[in-house]
């Protein structure tokens, strides 16, 4: 099967809406990637330098609280924490709606879906409130500019990033025999070293033993993080002496050009270009995707060394990418995304929506439905097969949503006849198009419609 336009929105973008043209062909859904960040312009996030609070702030709010313990501002310096606290989750809130903002206003969304795809991939989440904010400012600094470039650019600026090295604790890792591990009497951390070869390049099946982890944390220990210096490069803290990451010896002395070559050789190696290609393939079309399209991102990916938009034209231009019957199934934030494009639901409309509207519609849905924004389970980021999300008690989730939320965010509603062509297209399953259309309400019609397996499958 070749390209169809209804399947290049549902299966590879956002979904269908009434606002926006279908693809008109593969051409388009590359050009979404190539072409101006149209919605990283309209709907602006911040980069994590410019966010606020920021780690420093808290680090200087915290000190002067312990300064003035017995003291008479102790209690305006405790304040001021807590309002930190208040406009970090504030901050984390307009960030959500700004995301979504971008998911129903993108006319294709096959950028906002690599930029998911990405993410999850390079997974990080917040340890604690004080940096709960800095996930999607991450996402803008790390993923966003380089879905369309190279992988190794992109590997480079994920590993090397705060949130990464905050979320795997690298900035608690010291080499042992170092000037500053000596002193301090502590040792590595080998979580980021071991996230970077089994998720993140080789795959757990990439051919590397627990000795070359152990060797890529001691390459890494140099490389930290402080909230008064940013992401650095101590040379105090790095193991002396050449470390050897899968037979390539690196030299006697560490630094971050090295470093950067080690990221080089793991982003070239034939186990990485395997690893990301079935994870492209199972994560756009099937939980076992087919060999020879997995085989043909690979090849891809090898032959031009790293370039991702080579990888997606190997990924759009197979057949088996085509194949008519939908075998992936919309995750939670994909799902209220795509039912609000069929609403035909304006960025500006998630920009407006208050606060306790924000956790009413998005924020508690998603947690029943078992995807808790920005909160995944692991560094594995998502689970990313059928059976992981329809599951009872998260369909029920998807169920109370569709019957309860769409008569709040589109009042009137609109046709559920009408409403019915718009999210799934003018072939629409027969069976569902019926019962919308003979529903007692355009509530109970609308609700069905994006409670069929029609909607949630792609």
């Amino acid at each position: 099967m070749s390209f169809d336009p209804i399947i290049a929105a549902i299966r590879f973008g956002m979904g269908l809406a009434p606002r926006h043209a279908l693809p008109g062909g593969v051409d388009d859904l590359l050009g979404d990637v190539s072409g101006p960040d149209a919605m990283a312009d309209a709907h602006v996030i911040p980069s994590f330098e410019a966010a606020t609070p920021s780690p420093r702030d808290y680090r200087v709010a915290f000190k002067l609280r312990q300064d003035a313990q017995g003291e008479a501002g102790f209690a305006a310096a405790d304040a001021r924490i807590g309002q930190l606290r208040q406009q970090a989750r504030l901050a984390q809130m307009d960030h959500g709606r700004t995301v979504f903002a971008r998911l129903v206003d993108a006319p294709i969304g096959f950028r906002e879906r690599l930029v998911t795809f990405w993410a999850d991939h390079f997974t990080v989440k917040s340890r604690n409130g004080q940096t709960r904010h800095l996930v999607t400012p991450y996402i803008e600094d790390a993923i966003r500019p380089h879905v369309g470039g190279r992988f190794v650019d992109m590997l480079i600026a994920a590993e090397s990033h705060p949130m990464m090295l905050l979320y795997l604790q690298q900035a608690e890792s010291i080499g042992p025999t170092s000037v500053v591990g000596l002193k301090r009497g502590r040792g590595l951390n080998e979580n980021l070293a071991r996230e970077l070869l089994e998720l993140h390049t080789l795959g757990v099946d990439g051919g590397y033993a627990q000795a070359d982890v152990r060797q890529m944390a001691e390459l890494l220990s140099g490389l930290t993080y402080s909230p008064e210096d940013g992401m650095h490069y101590d040379a105090r803290r790095a193991e002396p002496g050449g470390e050897t990451v899968l037979g390539v010896n690196y030299g006697a002395e560490a630094s971050p050009a090295v470093i950067q070559r080690a990221l080089a050789d793991l982003a070239a190696h034939p186990a990485t270009a395997t690893h990301l290609a079935h994870k492209l393939a199972r994560h756009f079309v099937a939980d076992d995707p087919d060999p020879a399209l997995v085989a043909a991102i690979a090849t891809a990916y090898t032959e031009t060394d790293g370039d991702l938009m080579a990888c997606y034209a190997a990924l759009l231009g197979h057949p088996a990418a085509w194949h008519a019957a939908p075998q992936k199934v919309r995750p939670p934030v994909d799902f209220i995304a795509g039912a609000c494009r069929a609403l035909g639901v304006s960025g500006a409309d998630f920009r407006g929506i208050t606060e306790k509207q924000a956790q009413k519609w998005l924020q508690n849905p998603l947690r029943v439905m078992g995807q808790p924004w920005q909160d995944p389970p692991g560094p594995d980021g998502w689970p990313d097969r059928v059976n992981d999300w329809i599951i009872p008690q998260t369909m029920a989730g998807r169920i109370t949503w569709a019957l309860q939320v769409p008569r709040v965010i589109r009042d009137p509603l609109p046709d559920p006849r009408d409403v019915v062509r718009h999210a799934l297209g003018p072939e629409a399953d027969p069976a569902v198009v019926f019962a919308a259309g003979a529903a007692e309400t355009r509530r109970d019609g609308i609700g069905l419609i994006f409670a069929s397996a029609a909607f949630n499958r792609r």
